[in-house]
């Protein structure tokens, strides 16, 4: 089965926790803190496999975690940082944010590496937090949690020409004749449901992959028929091959199908009419096909390159793969992220922006407070609340941010419940 569309959560490998211990040995008295510092999480990485040609994994596994790093330990042992997890991705695949759309890695080449989600900072042990007012301190760190995300991979085909045109106007045919590609061939529409490639060489021993890509038709760009499952496949191609029946069986005119594919490709993505193109005049072997294309020609600028080929017969198929080869040669890659280049790159503009608080305040019906913020949640996961020390910390440091005095502007008296993820405190002023 093809699959091209994907969505897997990733989250990285949380922080070794930190140590509290001390030196303990024969003729060395108050030794001192002597608690190492835990391990880094493990990264989930994604690399690129030339032998993967399908989403196909993702379909039955979608949750991936990386290993959490190891434990600080006595004697100022820090503990190891943890591997980093690698998940393997056909070339092609486009890695995006599920939430905000941004495109986190574009994987193409054989062995790229992205990393999607970093692993957490392993926690200080008490040698770390040693001063001279506190020379033997009895506080640590937790591990910081690994960041998580959900992502969305997009598999998109990696062909320098793509097929594109109505059902059932000979593009697997032709991609059949020209290569050793297999794909599916019959009488009925929508018989390609998914991407097939070929790799193709000319008679002067040049060589292209071929996409055959499916059908096409009006209103495709919103998803009508096989919709965006086509469009995605061709952001890719350097090349776009119009297929055309000019037999005109179907009853559909030759020239209206050619300006309908255009438009669906413009209303996708305007990047598409950039591309160059080649238009072939499939099935001329048929009736009324000669007198069709004579039509054909006389709306069509001067300048279109038109291609007479019969794929059943094989005729013309050899200048059209020559024209298609040189085409490809003086083409240009066309990159799926825009690398804005600014005018004045020896100019750097700093602008002063106001540090989020990192947190919120909210207030729940039962009249409790509610904090919530990435920076106060991961301090609040940071801290061993098992120790003295460790609480003081806590609250010296909610103090620094200033949630003190926001509870208060927002009315909190003594006494009043303050909860902060799944645990609830008690506001004393």
């Amino acid at each position: 089965m093809f699959v091209d569309h994907v969505k897997v959560y990733v989250r990285g490998g949380d922080g070794g926790d930190g140590m509290v211990a001390f030196r303990r040995e024969k003729y060395v008295p108050n030794g001192g803190p002597a608690g190492g510092d835990g391990g880094k999480g493990g990264n989930i990485v994604f690399m690129v496999d030339e032998g993967l040609r399908t989403l196909m994994d993702f379909r039955y596994k979608r949750i991936f975690k990386a290993d959490r790093g190891t434990h600080g330990m006595s004697k100022n042992q820090h503990g190891a940082k943890a591997q980093d997890t690698i998940i393997q991705v056909p070339p092609g695949t486009v890695v995006k944010d599920a939430d905000t759309g941004e495109t986190i890695a574009d994987l193409v080449e054989q062995g790229q590496t992205a990393i999607i989600t970093r692993g957490g900072r392993g926690g200080r042990g008490n040698s770390r937090f040693a001063t001279p007012q506190n020379p033997a301190p009895e506080l640590s760190e937790k591990g910081e949690p690994g960041f998580e995300r959900n992502v969305i991979l997009e598999l998109k085909v990696l062909a320098d020409a793509g097929l594109v045109g109505f059902p059932s106007v000979g593009k697997s045919t032709l991609l059949s004749v020209v290569s050793a590609a297999k794909p599916k061939i019959a009488e009925y529409h929508f018989t390609t449901i998914v991407p097939n490639l070929g790799m193709v060489e000319t008679e002067d021993q040049r060589s292209f992959v071929m996409a055959d890509l499916p059908g096409l038709i009006e209103g495709a760009h919103q998803g009508v028929g096989l919709g965006h499952q086509f469009l995605r496949h061709i952001e890719r191609t350097r090349v776009i091959i119009h297929v055309i029946d000019m037999s005109a069986l179907e009853g559909r005119d030759p020239y209206d199908d050619y300006m309908t594919i255009t438009e669906e490709l413009k209303q996708y993505n305007m990047r598409l009419t950039e591309r160059p193109e080649l238009i072939v005049a499939n099935k001329m072997d048929m009736p009324d096909a000669e007198e069709n294309l004579k039509k054909f020609r006389e709306k069509m600028p001067e300048d279109a390159q038109i291609f007479p080929v019969s794929a059943l017969s094989r005729q013309g198929l050899s200048n059209l793969l020559f024209a298609i080869a040189d085409l490809i040669e003086v083409t240009p890659e066309f990159p799926l992220i825009d690398e804005e280049v600014d005018e004045s790159e020896s100019t750097v503009l700093y602008k002063h922006e106001k540090e989020s608080d990192g947190f919120t305040i909210t207030r729940e019906s039962d009249g409790a407070f509610v904090l919530s913020g990435y920076a106060i949640e991961r301090m609040f996961k940071m801290t061993d609340f098992s120790r003295e020390d460790s609480i003081r910390r806590f609250s010296r440091q909610m103090r620094g941010m200033g949630i003190d005095d926001a509870l208060r502007e927002r009315g909190a008296e003594n006494g009043d419940t303050v909860r902060l993820l799944e645990f609830e405190f008690e506001f004393m002023d």
